[in-house]
């Protein structure tokens, strides 16, 4: 029997060939084959090589997690998939309650049930959330220092910096199912499938990823100084008490308006000069479709 095992060799901070080789140990009577996910171009051509019987597991982070489910994105897929972590934030396992490193586990129905973002007309499905503000710059910004250096970054150095003096936080316009509300001084308002981002990040502490609607989170109005004190409360999910600066919503669909551009995040994937994003749940996609 045979498994084919697409790996990223970038995920885990260029070390996600290192962490496949423990698969054997799960699969000792199977036949692996290791293919670099990154030189499949055409995912249609390869799932009609593979034997119907056949799993195919996918390796690496949150980002390769996030490309493979686009780029399969409308093909009839007729195998098992299967998820094995190698990245180095893990977000999706962590809100699954699994610990890198766990025999990889199937991810089909998963597949399924992920929304969409659109961005200037662009759809883009993401497993954990989408949001820009704070965190979509921290990415942009951590984007320009793995240009500059192979070392590992610290995001939440990049958090604090932005949160001391280089973030300026945006009046936001976010459009709630229809409904429209305005906010001063956005500093963050990520859409989440998931409770983590940012590497284990407890944004949206409450949130299902079995219930099909979205969580909002507006961080707002609040003073730089002040925003610093509460910042660290986000890692145990804490932060919803500050309820005077931080709102929780509910949605099937967003849209949310910056008065200026800035860069957004896709599961932790830098966009820049968005200025607008909608958000919308897999019921919705659904519903379009059959329409």
């Amino acid at each position: 029997m045979k498994k084919y095992v697409l790996y990223n060799r970038s995920a885990g901070q260029n070390t996600g060939n290192v962490g496949i080789k423990n698969l054997n140990s799960f699969y000792p009577s199977y036949e692996l084959i290791f293919i670099d996910v990154t030189t499949i171009s055409d995912f249609n051509e390869f799932f009609s090589s593979v034997e119907p019987n056949a799993d195919v597991i996918i390796c690496g982070g949150d980002g390769t997690l996030n490309h493979f489910v686009n780029d399969i994105d409308g093909i009839e897929i007729k195998n098992n998939i299967y998820f094995y972590a190698t990245g180095s934030g893990n977000d999706f396992l962590h809100d699954l309650g699994k610990d890198k490193g766990s025999e990889p586990f199937l991810i089909n129905h998963y597949i399924d049930k992920f929304p969409c973002v659109y961005i200037d007309g662009t759809k883009r499905k993401f497993i954990n959330g989408t949001g820009y503000g704070l965190d979509g710059f921290v990415c942009e910004m951590g984007n320009k220092k793995r240009e500059k250096t192979k070392k590992k970054i610290n995001y939440t150095l990049l958090a604090l910096k932005a949160l001391f003096y280089a973030y300026k936080p945006r009046n936001a316009t976010v459009i709630i199912d229809g409904v429209e509300k305005h906010f001063e001084k956005a500093w963050l308002t990520p859409t989440m499938k998931g409770k983590f981002f940012g590497g284990g990040m407890k944004i949206a502490p409450i949130r299902d990823r079995n219930d099909d609607d979205l969580s909002v989170i507006v961080v707002h109005s609040c003073p730089r100084l002040r925003l610093l004190t509460i910042f660290p409360t986000i890692y145990g999910g804490t932060h919803i008490k500050y309820k005077k600066y931080v709102e929780i919503f509910s949605a099937k669909e967003v849209t949310i308006t910056y008065d200026k551009p800035c860069a957004m995040q896709i599961d932790g994937e830098t966009v820049v000069n968005v200025k607008s994003y909608t958000a919308i749940t897999s019921e919705k996609i659904q519903k379009k479709v059959k329409i």
